[in-house]
């Protein structure tokens, strides 16, 4: 049941209409306007064609999401649309049905070199499953859809824009190409969705995009989608959108609630060992790696691979095929585990994807939340474990703080092969108070009174991609409290989930 309140102005200028899971709050032009508060449940209840409603049958959609709910009525009305969500809410449908739906009661053929609706998304893959969406969606429809991406020939493409489009999903880059080269022309195109828009800001699109932005004629719809809202996108928003509705769903920087989250304490030479010891439960039956480094990523999908758990490394040094069939295999279950870079984690989109793991943290926190947003889609459940070292511990707290909560830690260092099992040691949980300091100079036997050998007697740890050696913690340290054994394993998904798959760099 659903309940509307006011709430502030976006920019002087937006209507909110904020969703939660048992709350939506709606204001437009600063002023209530009379709507029916009413619960939709269906998607019949959504006014959507008949041939969408059997497409979304035969996918097996029952219920629309809140942020479907909310948006697809807007946006069959031809309002603009600001909407604040992260992956896994359903954003994709709330654009794609509203669109397909308008252009089918618009029954004219595009024009030659054109495309009627452009959807522009900041990586391959990302941009490869919305155009997969659309051709769901409209499969019992004649709509055209067609990818533009970079990474493979322009053949093609060239002849995918000669016939036109009724949708065209791109990159930013490639798209500007066609449209230099003539064979895109954008003044036909009368709705443009600009989806994972901080994303397009990481990545340096900001300036392609507001190029593209000026080339579309002034009599469109505009559809706005981003995870956060830095000022530099807040300013492209502004500029693009008249009057819009805005959908909020999932405050920005939470983590998902059924993902169990937990952070191994481990010296950063044994990173890997402790990688392929996590590997051998068999709870962790389709996950995610995750590191900072392309070169890392390529290596700890080898050394998994030469200890017998099936790898494959996705990252924007892959071509464009090789990043497809490790998607591919992945999502196929012929490979049981994917390690990406940070730019792969916001597309990646992948049904049943039990655990994300964190070989190195995130130098953002948001990272952090869209890396663990792999899994848990769809109403399942699901687990992240991150694996930290000292040189981490700044990046973990900087979690902590914008999550607002404690994960709770588990003292992996110094611990010895245990065949994927943690033993009743290394079941230690720490909590630092904020006020406290670790010593982090002495050594592990300093704690039992003997004097420390020379470090030149010391052997040298090879450190592992881009981590410094941990030291351990100190002789004072008194903040060790017992962990009640700690599992892997993850919850249990939850039946009927569904999703898809995407990512790039």
């Amino acid at each position: 049941m659903s309940f509307f309140e006011p709430t502030a102005r976006y920019a002087g200028q937006v209507s909110f209409i904020i969703v939660e899971t048992l709350a939506a709050a709606l204001v437009h032009g600063g002023g209530f306007d009379s709507f029916e508060r009413q619960n939709v449940t269906k998607f019949a209840d959504l006014g959507l064609a008949e041939v969408i409603l059997r497409a979304l049958a035969h996918e097996g959609y029952v219920s629309p999401t809140p942020i479907q709910a909310q948006a697809i009525p807007s946006l069959l009305q031809g309002r603009d649309l600001l909407g604040i969500a992260q992956t896994g809410t359903g954003k994709t449908a709330a654009f794609a049905l509203p669109i397909l739906n308008r252009l089918l009661a618009d029954q004219r053929r595009p024009a030659p070199h054109t495309a009627r609706a452009l959807v522009l998304a900041p990586t391959r893959e990302l941009a490869a499953q919305i155009a997969d969406s659309f051709r769901a969606y409209a499969r019992f429809a004649r709509i055209s859809v067609g990818v533009i991406v970079g990474g493979v020939a322009h053949g093609p493409q060239i002849k995918a824009l000669s016939g036109g489009l009724d949708v065209l999903v791109a990159t930013p880059g490639r798209l500007l190409d066609h449209v230099a080269s003539g064979q895109l022309r954008l003044d036909a195109t009368r709705t443009i969705v600009l989806d994972e828009a901080d994303h397009m800001l990481d990545l340096g699109f900001v300036v392609p995009i507001r190029k593209i932005v000026s080339r579309l004629p002034k009599d469109r719809q505009n559809l706005f989608f981003s995870a956060t809202m830095p000022k530099e996108i807040a300013s492209l928003a502004d500029d693009m959108l008249k009057d819009p509705v805005t959908v909020k769903v999932t405050p920005v920087a939470t983590t998902a609630e059924r993902v169990d989250q937990r952070v191994l304490l481990v010296d950063g030479a044994a990173k890997r060992d402790v990688l392929v010891e996590l590997f051998a439960d068999p709870d962790l039956a389709r996950a995610i790696v995750f590191t900072r480094t392309k070169r890392g990523a390529d290596r700890v999908a080898q050394h998994l691979d030469a200890h017998g758990v099936g790898s494959a490394a996705i990252h924007g040094n892959k071509s464009q095929n090789q990043r497809l069939r490790a998607l591919d295999d992945f999502r196929r279950g012929r490979t049981r585990v994917l390690v990406a870079t940070d730019i792969a984690a916001r597309g990646i989109d992948v049904d049943g994807v039990t655990h994300v793991v964190n070989f190195e943290l995130p130098e953002t926190p948001e990272a952090y939340v869209h890396r663990i947003g792999r899994t848990a889609r769809a109403g399942a459940g699901g687990a992240a474990i991150s694996l930290c070292d000292n040189s981490e511990r700044p990046l973990l707290r900087a979690i902590e703080k914008t999550t607002r909560q404690t994960l709770p830690v588990i003292d992996r260092r110094g611990a010895q092969a245990t065949g994927g099992q943690p033993t009743q040691d290394d079941r230690a949980v720490r909590r630092a108070a904020p006020h406290e300091h670790r010593r982090t100079h002495e050594r592990p036997h300093q704690e039992a009174g003997r004097k420390a050998p020379s470090r030149s007697n010391q052997p040298h740890a090879k450190p592992t991609d881009g981590a410094r050696p941990a030291k351990p913690f100190g002789a004072n340290d008194k903040r060790r409290r017992p962990a009640n054994g700690a599992s892997f394993g993850s919850r249990s998904r939850a039946p009927g989930s569904r999703s898809g798959a995407a990512a790039n760099e």
